[in-house]
């Protein structure tokens, strides 16, 4: 049975994602991620505007005046939402944790996806793929998918995210539009996998993460625990080095992190748990729409 509080958020999740999606985000996305090509639809007879590249010469012979072949869009794509729902997200402010903002994410990209008759899949993963939702149309389907981003209790608590590559690869042979949902503390070797996955799919990395992690307060003595791992530390926050430190250390990961994901091909999405995340996305989408055109 799940419980009444996630169904509760399912919904909250459901009224603010749908309303942006309605107002913002489903113009864009089709814009972005086109079809897999053209199909004929029609031959219609010329009109003054109609490109005369369409002219239907046979038809056109035939009839003894200009007719032109419509095509319509190929729309339908796959969307695989590839979702990191290891220990390490189970963390956040009291506005929201990263748990909470991958199911968010997903949400978006869902609701965005079916509005344009796209099918979506689910990949829920830690150190290995926990769950596999088969993509499917509708909206009870993307419900579905947040529900089980919220409430999917994984077995593992480790981030590794190549064992998750690895199945969206052999899980599909036809190129696929796939968003990899995580904070990416993992210390894997990522490159050869993400390089071979962004080449056979469209993969877009979202990278999860909360201002706390990076910029820590002046709160003295403080135990802090890996959440993966079980490893404790105690930190001295009242130290001024110690906090430039650690803010050191974050940036020169965050940066390392940037570079690999680049080199590999991918975009990337940097987002924050609690604070607003429809900038990140938006930026995203322009972005995509001025290198890919309309």
């Amino acid at each position: 049975m799940i419980p009444k509080e996630i169904l509760k958020k399912v919904r909250r999740i459901q009224i603010r994602t749908r309303h942006m999606v309605n107002d913002v985000f489903a113009g864009e996305y089709h814009s972005v991620f086109k079809g897999r090509g053209m199909e004929f639809q029609e031959v219609r007879e010329y009109t003054p505007g109609d490109d005369v590249r369409a002219l239907d010469w046979n038809v056109t012979a035939r009839m003894g005046h200009p007719f032109v072949k419509r095509f319509t869009e190929e729309r339908e794509l796959t969307v695989l939402l590839l979702v990191d729902i290891s220990a390490s997200h189970v963390f956040g402010g009291t506005r929201q944790l990263k748990k909470d903002l991958a199911a968010e994410l997903a949400a978006v990209l869902a609701f965005a996806a079916i509005q344009n008759n796209d099918r979506v899949g689910l990949i829920l993963c830690t150190d290995e793929v926990e769950h596999y939702l088969p993509p499917r149309k509708g909206v009870s389907h993307v419900l579905r998918v947040i529900r089980d981003v919220l409430y999917f209790q994984p077995r593992h608590r480790g981030t590794a995210l190549i064992p998750a590559l690895d199945f969206l690869n052999h899980v599909t042979t036809h190129r696929t539009v796939a968003f990899l949902i995580s904070d990416f503390l993992t210390r894997e070797d990522l490159k050869p996998t993400l390089t071979v996955s962004a080449r056979r799919h469209d993969l877009i990395a979202i990278v999860a993460g909360d201002r706390r992690e990076q910029d820590w307060p002046a709160a003295g003595l403080v135990e802090w625990a890996d959440a993966e791992t079980g490893a404790r530390r105690l930190l001295d926050t009242s130290d001024a080095r110690v906090r430039r430190a650690l803010a050191a250390q974050f940036a020169e990961r965050r940066a390392a992190l940037l570079q690999l994901l680049s080199r590999a091909g991918l975009d990337t999405v940097e987002v924050q748990a609690g604070e607003p995340y429809e900038r990140a996305l938006d930026k995203f989408f322009r972005a995509r729409v001025r290198r890919f055109g309309r």
